[in-house]
């Protein structure tokens, strides 16, 4: 099997040479070169035609978010960002999600202190994934048309029909799932079913994802909060640093904040979401959707979801940024449906509504 071609983009000479000696410790990844700026990058990579880049946010001469756009536009291929992980860093690393980055990893301090190291396996995982992720361009004038036309569709879709008592459908997603979760509940009209999400997030950055889905949908979108409510009309993404579960108190669902540790390496896990979820309702009036994600978490969960008359679904692997968390489940038999991103929505509804 050839390495993986990495070409490093970083303005910082001693950053390039740290994730150089991650990479070349490493037998499944070559470097192939390291560019100090956007211009040198460019002509790099016509000479090296690299699998993966790494990129930064803050650089000379043009930031990286302006790269990416141009190289998404001209010649998509998978990129991870090197961000800053603080409150600061989060809008414009979402923005770089938005525009076709596969993935982020921590910023290192550059002060010698290691913080590159611990950090180790973490970039490795996240490059070996990007490197075989299915690149989605930043959807084009046309393509967001279609997302406008799906939304009026699914409005038209429930017309007079009455939302089923106590409905909840849980959603679950890692890599590219921050897009993916923005394009389905965008899809929604205003009256939709509750929502409750798990998505592999940090906990500097959930806060700024539930605002922006929030503000491009009908929908209200709110970073769960330990005792919220959980209403139809609205959807709660799960806290960073927390597992969000549903229980069931005096004859309503409510967020409960849980945390206990990660399960499955993760905090906020899918499985521990849709557990609660199964828990609470009894599988009635139930559903479960899994989306693009590396690994396994929630697809065992989702299984059970379906052993007790949940519906399932899986988005499938064409449509998602990395099959691993969908694809688990389709593999071992939990999904019941396994559908393009595109229809996710609508299914949601015509669920939802009878």
């Amino acid at each position: 099997m050839c390495a993986v071609k990495v070409l490093i983009i970083d303005d910082s000479a001693l950053i390039r040479a740290l994730l150089t000696e991650i990479f070349e410790s490493d037998s499944r990844f070559k470097v192939v070169a390291a560019a100090e700026d956007a211009y040198q990058a460019r002509d790099l990579i016509k000479k090296h035609n690299p699998d993966v880049l790494t990129l930064d946010i803050e650089m000379p001469k043009m930031n990286g978010i302006m790269f990416l756009q141009n190289l998404m536009r001209l010649r998509p291929m998978p990129v991870v960002m090197i961000s800053t992980l603080t409150q600061q860093g989060a809008p414009v690393t979402l923005e770089a999600l938005e525009h076709g980055a596969v993935d982020f990893v921590p910023k290192p301090k550059s002060d010698g202190s290691g913080g590159l190291e611990s950090c180790r396996q973490t970039i490795l995982e996240k490059v070996w994934h990007a490197s075989r992720a299915n690149v989605r361009p930043k959807a084009t004038k046309r393509e967001k048309e279609k997302l406008v036309e799906e939304a009026k569709r699914n409005n038209s879709l429930i017309g007079r029909k009455c939302l089923r008592t106590d409905f909840l459908c849980a959603i679950g997603a890692s890599t590219g799932g921050t897009e993916a979760i923005k394009e389905v509940i965008t899809c929604l009209p205003e009256n939709s079913p509750a929502i409750v999400i798990a998505q592999h997030i940090p906990g500097t950055f959930s806060a700024s994802f539930a605002r922006r889905v929030d503000n491009a949908s009908k929908i209200n979108v709110y970073q769960a909060e330990d005792g919220q409510p959980i209403k139809s009309g609205c959807a709660y993404i799960a806290p960073g640093d927390a597992h969000l579960k549903v229980v069931l108190a005096a004859g309503s669902y409510i967020c409960k904040l849980d945390n206990s540790g990660p399960v499955n390496r993760h905090m906020p896990s899918v499985e521990v979401l849709y557990d609660s979820v199964l828990e609470a309702s009894g599988g009635r009036n139930t559903m479960g959707v899994l989306l693009t994600g590396m690994g396994a978490d929630g697809s065992e969960a989702l299984l059970r979801m379906k052993q007790a008359n949940c519906v399932t679904v899986a988005q499938d692997e064409a449509s998602s940024v990395v099959w691993g968390m969908p694809g688990h489940a389709v593999k071992i038999g939990g999904a019941e449906k396994i559908l393009p991103l595109n229809r996710v929505a609508s299914e949601i509804l015509s669920v939802a509504f009878r």
